[in-house]
């Protein structure tokens, strides 16, 4: 094996130098803000103030502060706490710039507090319409602002890019960055640099067409764009990037746009003025459906999805590209965080991108060209039997090309990824990354008649076959199967160092500190903090409610805070209702909690569960008019109302609704639109009335099979 050693000392002085002096072209643009929120600032961060995303462009998420220690983290309590008005998931990490805490909620709000006494400066609401939700496959979510000379930036949920006035929160401009709102959403947090700000889009799984885009700072006018996936030949290419990509894509795969949306990842390197870049899985998962793989090893490539990809920050000028899942068919997203690190390799320090992304692969490559340098398998995993130490491409379990078999294949890692979008964080002391692990599988199977439709997923599996039974056994083998950890992963032995074990998956992001920390949040409902080198417990605060979002931590006045946001929801919540029950009865609970030594705040006592009484008509419908509205579920209701209709905390779980009672009711909601401005638009572009008749006959089945359960002494859910 390699003998690699951390260079970390200088990676904070190479950064800066970067901005200051211009290397590689990386200095800062004529046109970049010389007061308020500069380069040189975000490159230098003391770790007094977090000023970008991840703390710095390194996006390691590690604090130099040290007030809070191993010691003394004992006496760390609630300094304040600020209630938010949106009960949806919360993934954003707070940033904090002289002495003001700015954070977004679900909905794409902003807020911004004084930092030491939460006391509310200012808030903006961009007026999200409700009706976006079905089109955002993962909850209202949104992680965060970015900040920038005197401004504050935010992207909404339907697709704006929005600049704010630091100073009171008014509208400095606003720009609608993606191609049309019904098939694009936008969560990620942007990312500023060189006199412009960076952002992508969800909706891969819609009929998305993957990019990225820079914008100036000041006007918010459109610098460049570069898109991921071809578009339609017969128009021509944009650049040779796009012309090279198309040669890897067979059939009309334009036509359902192709995904490999740049919804998270965006991290700038000032040593080589790259804007690296993580895409989404290809459209539609299922390759099957529109014959997107051509014949041949690249010819089935479709890229640039699945990808980490480099482009100039200036001109957005493609520059290299790996790719970690070629001819992905598993949401193997590629958005999870690229962190920027120094590694001395065989005596040579080299400056590379670490990457965890959902496959379970953790990745180690050259920043300035792509080189692939080593990966590892850091978690269990069965789509892939190994990987080539030269190339780094992966080889592929034949069993796992469910569309060419025919059969059921339940992959490892699933869908939601061993490692998701919640961000991972390094300490240059200890030498270890820390991630958020999901430990759970996913089933797919190909929808052999799967033909496109106007609204709803586009993936082309068959949810319906799929779909949870409703067995006690089978469901407490799945939850018996399904965990979460946090894993401390070693980047230069390739190993791991230590792990705790958690109950469930969809853990929060995680946050290192010189104060030998790691803290991080969980989804039964705690704030913990660890030791960095061992993963000793040594605190815990009960958070009422799950924290999927990562810590961030500040300095004001001398003293140190660590700050979170709470409040259950994201994936986990919204679709896989029979998974999120491992981790108890989710509520959601949103509020931005932060804590210092000595704090003697405290949290009002937390409501109770409320307990649900399954009371459903009897069964009426057919065999077959039953078998057709699970399909019709599968495919269009069970991403937001949960798999085999058991739903989390966030949405309604439709086995309890009163509508189950009357087909007119359950008519004008699915068909007619009745609760259009809650969110829940009509399907009557892609559904009749004799489908939505069908689907109330299939849940109306399924609560009576969970309500026997119950009687018997079984879970519902």
């Amino acid at each position: 094996m390699k003998k690699w050693s951390f260079a970390a000392a200088a990676v904070l002085s190479m950064f800066a130098a970067a901005c200051d002096a211009g290397i590689a072209g990386g200095g800062a643009s004529s046109d970049a803000p010389t007061e308020g929120v500069t380069d040189a600032m975000i490159a230098a961060a003391d770790g007094n103030e977090w000023l970008t995303y991840g703390r710095d462009y390194a996006e390691q998420r590690f604090s130099p502060l040290t007030q809070i220690t191993a010691d003394n983290v004992g006496d760390l309590g609630l300094a304040w706490f600020a209630d938010l008005d949106t009960a949806r998931g919360q993934e954003a990490t707070p940033l904090m710039h002289d002495g003001v805490l700015y954070i977004t909620t679900a909905w794409s709000k902003v807020m911004a507090f004084d930092a030491k006494t939460g006391a509310v400066k200012w808030t903006y609401d961009p007026e999200v319409p409700r009706s976006t939700l079905p089109v955002a496959c993962c909850d209202a979510v949104n992680r965060g602002v970015a900040l920038y000379g005197d401004k504050v930036y935010v992207a909404t949920l339907d697709g704006d890019l929005v600049a704010l006035n630091q100073a009171d929160g008014t509208v400095a401009w606003r720009k609608q960055v993606v191609p049309d709102k019904d098939n694009y959403t936008i969560t990620g947090a942007p990312r500023v640099a060189h006199g412009k700000v960076f952002i992508g889009s969800g909706g891969a799984e819609y009929k998305a067409r993957g990019f990225i885009a820079a914008y100036d700072w000041k006007t918010g006018e459109e610098a460049w764009r570069f898109h991921t996936v071809p578009g339609d030949p017969a128009k021509g290419f944009e650049n040779d990037a796009m012309k090279k990509a198309a040669d890897t894509w067979s059939g009309k795969w334009w036509e359902l746009g192709g995904g490999g949306t740049v919804w998270d990842a965006i991290t700038y390197d000032p040593v080589n003025n790259l804007v690296l870049f993580g895409t989404g899985n290809a459209e539609p998962w299922n390759p099957g459906a529109n014959g997107r793989l051509g014949t041949g090893e690249t010819a089935e490539d479709n890229l640039y999805t699945s990808s980490i990809v480099a482009v100039d920050a200036d001109t957005g000028a493609y520059k290299w590209h790996f790719q970690e899942t070629p001819e992905d068919r598993w949401d193997y997203d590629s958005d999870a965080q690229i962190m920027l690190a120094d590694l001395t390799i065989d005596g040579q320090q080299r400056h590379v991108a670490l990457h965890a992304p959902k496959n379970g692969y953790f990745y180690v490559l050259d920043a300035a060209s792509g080189k692939f340098i080593d990966a590892k398998a850091w978690t269990a995993m069965n789509w892939s039997t190994g990987i080539d130490p030269k190339t780094g491409r992966p080889t592929i379990n034949p069993e796992a090309r469910y569309e060419k078999t025919g059969k059921l294949w339940v992959n490892l890692p699933g869908a939601g990824g061993a490692h998701s979008w919640q961000p991972m964080s390094y300490s240059p002391q200890t030498g270890l990354t820390y991630i958020p692990a999901n430990l759970a599988a996913f089933p797919f199977m190909a929808k052999k008649d799967f033909k496109p439709s106007a609204i709803g997923f586009q993936h082309a599996i068959d949810a319906a076959a799929t779909a949870m039974p409703a067995d006690p056994a089978f469901r407490q083998m799945n939850i018996d199967a399904t965990k979460g950890a946090l894993v401390a992963w070693d980047p230069v032995a390739q190993k791991e160092a230590w792990r705790v074990s958690y109950k469930g998956p969809w853990n929060g992001g995680t946050l290192a500190t010189a104060g030998g920390l790691v803290f991080q949040g969980t989804a039964t409902e705690q704030f913990n903090a660890y030791g960095a080198k061992d993963g000793k417990k040594l605190w815990s605060f009960p958070t009422q409610s799950g924290v999927i979002a990562a810590p961030m931590t500040y300095a004001i006045d001398g003293e140190q805070h660590v700050a979170v946001l709470a409040g259950w929801g994201g994936v986990w919540d919204i679709a896989p209702g029979i998974l999120s029950s491992v981790n108890g009865p989710p509520r959601n609970i949103s509020r931005l909690l932060v804590f210092k030594l000595g704090g003697t705040a405290k949290l009002p006592e937390a409501p109770k569960f409320p307990k649900r009484i399954l009371d459903p008509p009897p069964v009426t419908g057919s065999e077959a008019q039953i078998a057709h509205g699970a399909d019709v579920y599968g495919r269009y209701c069970g991403v937001c109302h949960g798999d085999a209709a058991v739903a989390g905390a966030l949405n309604p779980d439709l086995r309890y609704s009163a509508t189950l009672n009357s087909p007119d009711a359950v008519k004008a909601i699915v068909i007619d639109g009745a609760l259009h401005d809650n969110g829940m638009v009509s399907f009557k572009a892609a559904l009749t009335a004799e489908d939505a008749e069908a689907v109330r006959q299939y849940l109306i089945k399924r609560a009576n099979e969970d309500k026997a359960l119950e009687k018997q002494g079984g879970k519902s859910s």
